[in-house]
């Protein structure tokens, strides 16, 4: 396949919320009590809200940044590529990059809303979470229709208002809620428990939205080396999923709710094969355990339910028929240190040439296997012909590519700021 006739969705990228987004969102009676962005006296903001702060990561937003500066330093808006906050930015910088639609997961709230689950007013807690959803949703997401495929975060705290949400959401048409991936890590039932977990399992089955869980809460469950350096927790983040892959295949839930669908967002594909041999084998060999799948292979009902979305597994590409080619989705990353930009279209053409897939089997990675799984039409808004790779990028063909310090794009962040 030629790289210009590609056609790519990302499903999995992140916002860096901008100090506005409450503003047009929290009910009057509530709006000065809203989470706010505060400048610390090191220039750097930090989301205040009921005495937890929260601020955002170097590596939350590197994308154009020298690999050398990287790190765990707190960043700032005025450091941060444009399209990292920016919904025009962002626009143009997908465009460059050939990148026709992408969910954006949250920065500051917690892929599992846990900045909000630990605030003491919850009631408070709640109208602001539900004002994020309504910002992602309305002003982020529907300032560029057919670009932003929407992901709401849930109040996981509270079964009815989680259930009420998603209802909610969904009335708005949004097809994705991010969820904890191991939700006993943050004081919560495990999803073993069926009575807690249950109604909302049952909601998001009949509506047919799909629960992500993208790495990164369930860190807590690496109790690893004291003295460990940060490559562990960056590298074995992957390894989680099969955490809770096991608590929702084997504790029941996948069983239980026949139209649940679960996209393992940024897990990366390579941990699949063999865990899943692992369960098949497991199951038949130690059928003293009484467990019972319905006449199928724990395997069978994992695919039946699974979206498996990677940025880059090369190996594992090699055995996706072993993984299942239908159930693989492609993510960029977008603006974190994973992110393949602005040359996603040539990277993943390379990766998959490198594995042998075919080009009809490029196409279900890379779109048709997000766009069935969550139910999206990618061509309401814009024509098939006008969403590939080379009409994306003629629509911004002067995107600045260039790799520039933190310290030149504070320089240019206030030349902009003065000239406003």
């Amino acid at each position: 396949m030629n790289v210009e006739n590609m056609i790519m969705i990302s499903i999995d990228d992140h916002v860096v919320e901008p100090p506005d987004m409450f503003a047009n969102h929290v009910p009057a009676r509530w709006r000065d009590q809203a989470p706010k962005s505060i400048v610390d006296e090191n220039g750097f903001e930090k989301w205040w809200f009921q005495g937890n702060s929260m601020g955002t990561i170097g590596l939350n937003a590197v994308v154009g940044w020298p690999n050398e500066e990287w790190g765990l330093n707190p960043s700032t808006f005025a450091e941060m590529r444009p399209g990292a906050y920016d919904i025009h930015q962002r626009i143009r910088d997908m465009d460059r990059n050939g990148i026709l639609a992408s969910m954006c997961f949250p920065s500051f709230a917690g892929f599992s809303a846990r900045y909000f689950q630990e605030a003491k007013d919850k009631d408070l807690a709640l109208v602001m979470l539900k004002a994020y959803n309504d910002w992602h949703i309305d002003e982020w997401c529907a300032a560029y229709p057919g670009r932003m495929i929407p992901c709401a975060i849930m109040p996981v705290w509270d079964p009815r208002e989680l259930v009420a949400e998603v209802r909610r959401v969904a009335a708005k048409g949004v097809k994705a809620v991010t969820m904890p991936e191991l939700p006993h890590i943050q004081g919560l039932p495990s999803y073993h428990n069926l009575d807690y977990w249950g109604p909302f399992f049952e909601a998001i089955s009949e509506l047919e939205v799909v629960m992500c869980l993208h790495i990164g809460q369930g860190f807590g469950a690496i109790n690893g080396a004291p003295d460990a350096p940060i490559d562990n927790f960056i590298i074995l983040a992957t390894q989680v999923s099969t955490f809770a892959a096991q608590d929702l295949l084997w504790g029941g839930a996948m069983t239980r709710y026949p139209d649940l669908k679960i996209a393992w967002s940024e897990a990366g594909i390579g941990w699949i094969p063999f865990y899943l041999d692992r369960c098949d084998r497991h199951y038949t060999n130690q059928r003293w355990l009484g467990h019972d799948f319905g006449g199928k292979l724990p395997s069978e009902i994992f695919r039946e339910h699974s979206l498996a979305c990677y940025v880059t597994d090369p190996t594992a590409l090699k055995v996706r028929h072993d993984i299942g080619v239908d159930i693989i989705a492609w993510e960029c990353d977008y603006p974190h240190s994973d992110a393949i930009w602005p040359n996603a279209p040539e990277f993943v053409h390379a990766e998959m040439a490198g594995a042998g897939v075919t080009d009809a089997e490029a196409e279900q990675i890379l779109w048709q296997n997000t766009t069935r799984f969550f139910g999206l039409d990618p061509f309401t808004h814009i024509a098939k012909e006008d969403a590939t790779v080379g009409a994306l990028r003629a629509l911004s063909p002067d995107v600045d590519t260039e790799i520039r310090s933190k310290h030149e794009r504070r320089r240019l962040y206030d030349l902009r700021q003065k000239a406003r």
